[in-house]
């Protein structure tokens, strides 16, 4: 009993922060017209760009995983044909969009989270309310913009990065010409393939910055609930991404 227990609380907990996190996002729609664009760019800086050096690694290994297993066996049967197709589809529709935001919430979600979190136990939030600087407008709506901007472009260039490391291995492993591979790309490849794996990492920037913030402006005082928000943070960040992932593609295709 006490293991369905402990089961039913964080499911609670689960949606609890989910209910958190919706009503932050409309708190933080009423403060866009005091967006700082500085305040903004600096995020997108420290945020995104900061992140891209491992966001290219990690695409690049799984597509070349991709290769390596897909390849040969396609050759095998006799379609090495379609193995560009079949590694940029994947990357692009879902390993691309989901890992990009798997790597944003265990960098940028935990950095967001430990750096508000410090402020609340610090009294440096409570400051700003004296100062009547709103703290959504002021810490919340840059790191939102940010991630949500800097996600897709970072998942563009990942999944880019994973094709060509794919393609690399494809004509090592498999024997396949890069020529074949580009072109099966153009003939079974569509856009939306695409432009829809764009779409949902848009998405998975938002819950993980605004999760981010809330573990980060509702964190216990002291160091270690600092500590627990920041793993919150990520956890939370992570089961709310697959979850989302499911409903979009449901919804997308």
């Amino acid at each position: 009993m006490l293991i369905f227990e402990s089961l039913g609380r964080k499911t609670i907990d689960l949606f609890r922060q989910l209910g958190a996190i919706i009503l932050l996002f409309f708190a933080t729609l009423k403060e866009f017209r005091q967006v700082k664009i500085h305040a903004t760019a600096i995020q997108c800086l420290n945020l995104g760009v900061m992140s891209f050096p491992i966001v290219a690694l990690t695409l690049l290994f799984t597509g070349m995983v991709l290769s390596v297993q897909v390849a040969s066996e396609l050759v095998k049967y006799g379609a090495g044909f379609t193995a560009g197709a079949l590694i940029s589809v994947s990357l692009g529709r879902e390993l691309g969009p989901v890992l990009c935001g798997v790597v944003l919430a265990g960098r940028v979600g935990a950095a967001i989270t430990a750096e508000l979190g410090t402020m609340r136990v610090t009294e440096q939030i409570d400051a700003l309310r004296c100062m009547a600087v709103s703290p959504i407008a002021y810490l919340v709506l840059p790191r939102l913009l940010a991630c949500m901007i800097m996600l897709p472009i970072l998942t563009v260039f990942g999944v880019t990065i994973g094709v060509l490391g794919g393609m690399v291995v494809a004509a090592l492993a498999g024997d396949i010409s890069s020529y074949t591979f580009l072109h099966s790309i153009q003939t079974y490849g569509v856009p939306s393939d695409f432009y829809i794996g764009v779409i949902k990492s848009m998405v998975f920037g938002g819950i993980v910055a605004l999760v981010g913030c809330d573990r980060g402006l509702t964190c216990e005082p002291g160091a270690e609930g600092v500590g627990k928000a920041t793993t919150q943070s990520v956890v939370y960040s992570i089961i709310m991404l697959f979850a989302m992932n499911y409903l979009l593609s449901s919804l997308l295709f």
